[in-house]
């Protein structure tokens, strides 16, 4: 699956049950809400640097190889390892307290973070 490409969020559904559920600052939660959030994701074959651009300059980018264990950063900015992984053409990572896929669907770019029952839903539409 070929997840190259630049993206811009379009919406998303659950994000205040979601982020809540986390335990988000709520200074992270306001910045967060209808973020037009652009996402970057460069791959080279099993590897990737998938960047998220956030208004007022703030960027988080993680960079990992599918299978292999990889130094990530939560969108709360807290560092963590995980091992990164391909089931069904969806990228699959756990985070301390979630889990997150993410797959290309007619072009768009739809992520699923999943916690205690609550799931949050971002689309990105390609821009680049």
């Amino acid at each position: 699956m070929a997840f190259a490409g630049k993206y811009e969020f379009e919406g998303d559904e659950n994000y205040d049950d979601f982020v809540k559920k986390i335990g988000l600052p709520s200074d992270k939660i306001e910045m967060g809400r209808n973020c037009k959030i652009v996402t970057e994701v460069v791959q080279n074959g099993n590897d990737f640097t998938w960047t998220q651009h956030f208004p007022g300059g703030h960027t988080t980018t993680n960079t990992f190889t599918i299978g292999k264990e990889a130094d990530m950063e939560t969108m709360g900015g807290k560092k963590f390892k995980a091992t990164v992984k391909m089931e069904d053409g969806k990228i699959v990572a756990d985070f301390p307290n979630y889990r997150h896929t993410a797959e290309i669907c007619g072009g768009k770019l739809v992520e699923i973070s999943t916690t205690s029952g609550v799931v949050y839903k971002r689309t990105s539409k390609r821009i680049a």
